[in-house]
């Protein structure tokens, strides 16, 4: 890995061409626009969306939003997170880096080791969620209602087996994918629209901004693991194109899918929506066929979070064979989702986005505005350890304005929030708000001068 930030040469014939095994092989640079658009699309459909609706429709869990209201939040939540995530895409088209690595220009190779950490976590528990909910879709799809773990073996090995071949997915779900997953979900519109729609004004807009943080945790949630992947884009142009129209459009529609199943099929406060707005889906005329393409669909949600888990830890393990890692995530993975369910997830969303909103916004601010390309990636990268408090006080301010809804983290920032006097008033943002705190700060600090070793 080269000391500062530089362009690798273009691999013209992409047959066969896979990710390098170790950090120290240069990127063959072999996705184009519409492998890109492919890629971010299908990650940006999800059997979560649907599901994730109501915590749009829902925010506080007891009262609805208008229709209107609610899908703004959508598009609005959808198009900033998305955006965020874009412009984060960039520099791994640039330097050839992925994500964590990246972070080293940041905040030094030690001190990369923290969000690296972090991130491993994260997305380690995404592909736990992933994994159950591929096995709970399939069971509910094929009828078979016995034990789970014979599908969470199935799913988690696929999953495996996927991380394994990263280029090769991508060029798959250019070729099929795409496709096949946009007329499901067109076919899913259809179905569900030829029922009545009550009033798409009954409601209010009390929560509008709660339920647009949701969405963008959702889209920046990908923010961390985005070099992962256009570090192997032939320009920083398409990384950001391709990931703005594909995931937007791919996140609208599906989490729009859940409001309109929401208001004419399944019941919000039913305790077990999941499993109802699953075979809502599936009782439609041939809806078993369009879910089934969402289901193994799915399977590129868990492969991403599996191999970007891998990627992340090569950063740690630069010699590490990405084939060995993968086989040792996706064991893991696959334990942890025959021991956990997909409880608290919103919960988990939420603390997920007040940590990645800011860290996006500090490493973009310092990247593009500070030291504009001066990027040392190497395993000699000095520490900038100033650069962390532009990161914590973004947290901070999105903890001040929407805490979550664990109760002890919860109730240790309203005491925060009592001590320094401030009410977080119901049209603030804390993913807009940590995002320009976090920025803000940054800029002056990024062009500090690094002490000489």
């Amino acid at each position: 890995m080269t000391a500062t930030a530089e362009r690798i040469p273009d691999v013209v014939d992409a047959r066969g061409v896979e990710a390098p095994l170790t950090l120290e092989e240069p990127p063959p640079r072999v996705l184009g626009w519409l492998d890109q658009i492919a890629l971010w699309f299908n990650l940006g459909v999800s059997l979560l969306g649907p599901v994730g609706a109501v915590y749009v429709l829902q925010p506080d869990g007891v009262h609805s939003m208008s229709f209107v209201a609610a899908a703004l939040a959508v598009v609005v939540g959808t198009v900033v997170g998305t955006a965020m995530l874009a412009a984060a895409a960039v520099p791994g088209a640039q330097t050839g880096a992925p994500a964590m690595v990246l972070l080293r220009g940041l905040f030094g190779r030690r001190l990369s080791y923290l969000p690296t950490l972090i991130n491993v976590i994260q997305l380690v528990g995404w592909a736990v969620f992933e994994i159950v909910v591929i096995s709970q879709g399939a069971q509910q799809l094929l009828g078979w209602q016995g034990h789970l773990w014979p599908y969470v073996v199935v799913a988690g090995a696929l999953t495996t087996l996927m991380s394994i071949y990263p280029l090769s997915v991508v060029r798959v779900l250019r070729r099929y994918a795409l496709v096949v997953v946009a007329l499901a979900t067109a076919y899913l519109f259809v179905q569900l629209l030829r029922h009545p729609l009550p009033s798409l004004t009954h409601g209010g807009w009390n929560g509008f901004w709660t339920g647009t943080d949701f969405t963008v945790a959702v889209a920046v949630s990908f923010a961390p693991l985005a070099s992962d992947y256009s570090r192997h884009a032939r320009s920083g142009r398409s990384a950001f194109g391709a990931a703005m129209i594909g995931y937007s459009v791919a996140q609208i529609a599906c989490y729009v899918l859940g409001l309109i199943a929401l208001l004419t099929v399944v019941q919000a406060s039913d305790a077990n929506m999941q499993h109802d707005m699953f075979a809502r889906f599936i009782a439609v005329p041939v809806g078993w066929l369009a879910f089934g393409a969402l289901v193994a669909r799915e399977l590129d949600q868990s492969f991403a979070d599996s191999y970007s888990t891998v990627v992340s830890l090569q950063n740690v393990v630069p010699r590490a064979d990405r084939r060995l890692l993968a086989v040792l995530i996706g064991s893991l993975a696959t334990v942890l989702a025959l021991v956990f369910g997909i409880g608290s997830y919103s919960d988990f969303l939420l603390l997920l986005g007040s940590v990645l909103v800011p860290l996006t916004a500090v490493l973009l601010v310092d990247y593009f505005a500070g030291r504009r390309g001066a990027w040392n990636v190497s395993e000699d990268a000095p520490s900038r350890f100033w650069m962390v408090l532009p990161w914590l006080l973004g947290v901070a301010a999105y903890q001040l304005v929407n805490p979550g809804y664990v109760t002890w983290w919860a109730d240790g920032w309203h005491e925060v929030a009592g001590w320094l006097h401030f009410t977080a008033q119901s049209w603030m943002s804390a993913s807009l708000l940590s995002f320009v705190v976090a920025a803000v700060v940054t800029l002056p600090l990024s062009r500090r001068r690094i002490p000489a070793a």
